[in-house]
């Protein structure tokens, strides 16, 4: 039997997580397939007819101690995302009584950790700094792109752009957002974050994600930004970053982008037969 049919008829469960209001709908395909599909994807995605999500993520079978998989709100896939894969360690580390575990996604190979305290580290890999790999569509300065207000280029196994700002509270997210998700040198889209420096190696930053629009916060786009930040000689390699959800802890070591910060099962639910076939 198809998985999609399988699952009509009985219904899928699923729980819902967040990490600093990132929020999450999780999916353990481990012991029996699902059929993501991105329709799928976007009928569980909206917050009036669905669940609602920044990004639902599906946990599957791997040779490591998972493999994740994930969408975007909008049906689209994402090769990373950080706070969801911060959410998935703590469940799997919880259900293993691991301190430690790989986990694989199309980013690669990712490595998470107990910080204690009810905290979550995640090493989000080394970041990608060249033109093509993040990718742009020419060879360009990626430290300051030839736009208005010349923000910097990032690659986290998804695109970055940061603009760093005196005010990141003045900036109309939702209007400056959408306008630079969609930037020409963007060929994949981009993820577009606003960043004031308000301390030493202390940042307040605005998220707009691709696919998504205006989230609390944002992972892979923390990670980016503190890199950006670091090779613009504004902060060190280690930064702690205010989001609209709360703090984040971002640390750039020679092994990759190490993120720490807190997560948030909220509830398990099950998405009935009825719904899953009223998708077609």
């Amino acid at each position: 039997m198809p998985a999609m049919q399988g699952i009509q008829n009985t219904g899928l469960p699923f729980m819902k997580m967040h990490g600093l209001g990132n929020d999450f709908v999780i999916v353990d395909a481990r012991a029996h397939e699902v059929g993501v599909t991105p329709a799928l994807a976007q009928a569980i995605g909206h917050r009036q007819f669905g669940v609602g999500f920044d990004q639902l993520a599906v946990i599957e079978n791997g040779a490591s101690d998972a493999h994740l998989v994930f969408y975007n709100a909008d049906g689209s896939t994402s090769a990373a995302c950080g706070n969801a894969t911060r959410c998935i360690a703590r469940f799997l580390m919880e259900e293993t009584g691991k301190q430690t575990l790989t986990l694989t996604t199309e980013r690669g190979t990712l490595y998470a950790s107990d910080a204690g305290d009810g905290l979550t580290s995640v090493n989000m890999g080394l970041p990608q700094l060249n033109w093509h790999e993040i990718p742009l569509t020419e060879d360009v300065d990626t430290l300051e792109l030839p736009i208005e207000g010349a923000p910097t280029a990032t690659g986290m196994g998804n695109p970055h752009c940061t603009f760093f700002v005196d005010n990141a509270e003045a900036i109309p997210l939702a209007e400056f957002g959408a306008r630079y998700e969609y930037h020409p040198l963007y060929p994949e889209r981009t993820n577009v974050q606003v960043a004031q420096l308000i301390g030493p190696d202390h940042i307040r930053m605005r998220v707009w994600e691709r696919g998504v629009g205006i989230t609390l916060a944002s992972g892979s786009s923390s990670c980016a930004t503190a890199v950006a930040a670091a090779r613009r000689g504004l902060t060190g390699r280690k930064v702690q970053i205010e989001l609209d959800g709360g703090t984040i802890w971002i640390d750039w070591r020679d092994d990759g982008v190490w993120m720490t910060g807190p997560t948030a099962h909220v509830f398990s639910g099950l998405l009935t037969p009825e719904f899953l076939r009223s998708l077609g």
